[in-house]
């Protein structure tokens, strides 16, 4: 991180206006996947249960976002997850990758329809073929916050995504929480694993389609 700057308020002057451009790595996420042989290991009651399930991702481009002077490049995504052998929803999820240029910092956000959220981070080169994020909770900056249930009865501690972006233009994830469970000595590993494949081109960003439209009826 760099150091705070006297000047707080004044917003960055040199902010391009094609967000794919300037995603860093995470360039690598823009667009539609899908996938149907993710596997998930949660607790049960009897012990752990395995599932295979399958997935749906949405990563579009945002406008650039500035914090004063700090600039990010981003992704707003929506996960869709069901399985084989139910047609409800098995799992969903909706948040931002962020990356930042000037630092390397990169933010994931996640917020899930049964009362969590979180925010992680990490650090990555434009170039790297593989990124990591992650939260703990308690920590005020990158932490994770949960209902009075959850937090008594299945307590995340940890939060950690690795992500690897294959040769092939796919990209491979494992997703790891620790969790307390109520009522066991030990911490659990609920994990998740799954690599997508692209099924649909990234849009670009608002900004950049409102100025290309307007070049183009100049």
């Amino acid at each position: 991180m760099l150091p705070i700057p006297a000047d707080i308020f004044t917003e960055p002057d040199n902010v391009s206006p094609d967000s794919l451009a300037n995603l860093g790595p995470l360039r690598h996420l823009a667009g539609i996947w899908q996938a149907d042989k993710g596997v998930d290991v949660n607790p049960k009651a009897d012990g752990p249960e395995r599932r295979v399930f399958r997935e749906h991702i949405r990563m579009d481009p945002i406008d650039p976002q500035a914090n004063g002077p700090q600039l990010f490049y981003g992704l707003r995504y929506h996960i869709h997850i069901n399985t084989p052998e139910e047609d409800i929803t098995f799992h969903d999820q909706v948040g931002y990758w962020l990356w930042e240029p000037a630092t390397g910092l990169i933010l994931q956000s996640v917020t899930i329809p049964r009362g969590q959220v979180l925010l992680a981070a990490g650090n990555a080169k434009p170039d790297d073929r593989r990124i990591s994020v992650t939260a703990k909770r308690g920590d005020t900056r990158y932490g994770i916050c949960s209902t009075e249930f959850l937090d008594e009865a299945f307590r995340t501690e940890s939060y950690r995504c690795d992500i690897t972006f294959n040769d092939d233009g796919s990209w491979t994830y494992l997703l790891e929480t620790e969790l307390l469970v109520k009522g066991r000595d030990q911490p659990f590993n609920h994990h998740d694993t799954n690599t997508l494949k692209l099924v649909g081109a990234a849009a670009p960003n608002p900004l950049a389609v409102i100025l290309k439209d307007r070049a183009e009826t100049k």
